[in-house]
C-alpha cells in the first residue's frame, strides 16, 4: 500500500511561507537541490492544492522548450509532464496540465484507492492548504520537512489549528546550509 507523505519546507517556527505567500527564505542551492532530486525519485505522484499546482503548470512546461535551462530543470520538467499528477481543490472545475488527475469532492475516498493502487508513494509537494485538509482528514502517513534556520514570525503553517500530532522519527540529516531534513510518521 502507497503511503501519502507530505514534503514541506518549514521555518524553525513552523511557517511553510511568509506572511505575503512568499518562499524567497528558503536556502536553495546545489545541495537542497540534490536533495529534492532524491526525494523526487520515491515519488509515484505529485499532490497539489490549487495554488501550488498553477504555479508549477505556468513553469514546468516552459522549461522543456527553455534551451537554458539547468540539466535538473530540465529533467524535472520532463518527469512532471509525464507522472501523474493530483491536484486537491474545491474550486477549480477543471486541469489541463497532461496526466493530472483533480480531486474535488470526496477526497478521503478519492485518496484511500489511490493508496491502495500500486507503485511508489503519493507526495504532497508544499501545498499547505491542502495539506493542511488531508491532515484534518487523517490521511497523511509521514511527514519529510527540511526545516530551514530561519524564523519568520508570521505566515502560512500547516499545522495552525491541528490538534495534537504525535510523530515518530525515522530519519533526519544537517544538510551544510544549516537545513535540517527529518522523516517523520504518525506515532499509531
Amino acid at each position: 500500500m502507497r503511503k501519502l507523505v507530505l514534503f514541506m519546507h518549514v521555518s524553525l517556527d513552523g511557517y511553510a511561507s511568509d506572511s505575503n505567500g512568499g518562499l524567497d527564505w528558503i536556502p536553495y542551492n546545489e545541495e537542497l537541490e540534490k536533495y529534492a532530486e532524491e526525494v523526487v525519485a520515491d515519488v509515484g505522484a505529485p499532490v497539489y492544492g490549487r495554488t501550488t499546482y498553477r504555479m508549477m503548470e505556468s513553469y514546468w512546461p516552459t522549461q522543456l522548450d527553455n534551451p537554458n535551462a539547468s540539466r535538473h530543470d530540465m529533467e524535472h520538467a520532463k518527469w512532471l509532464q509525464d507522472v501523474k499528477k493530483i491536484v486537491i481543490s474545491g474550486t477549480m472545475d477543471k486541469v489541463e496540465w497532461n496526466n493530472t488527475m483533480l480531486i474535488k469532492d470526496n477526497i478521503a475516498e478519492e485518496i484511500k484507492v489511490l493508496k491502495e493502487q500500486p507503485g511508489k508513494n503519493l507526495v504532497i509537494f508544499g501545498s499547505p492548504g491542502a495539506a493542511k485538509t488531508l491532515l484534518k482528514l487523517g490521511l497523511i502517513d509521514e511527514f519529510l520537512l527540511t526545516i530551514c534556520p530561519v524564523v519568520l514570525g508570521g505566515g502560512k503553517s500547516v499545522f495552525d489549528g491541528s490538534e495534537k500530532i504525535r510523530l515518530k522519527l525515522l530519519s533526519s540529516r544537517t544538510l551544510k546550509s544549516g537545513i535540517i531534513t527529518a522523516r517523520y510518521e504518525l506515532e499509531k
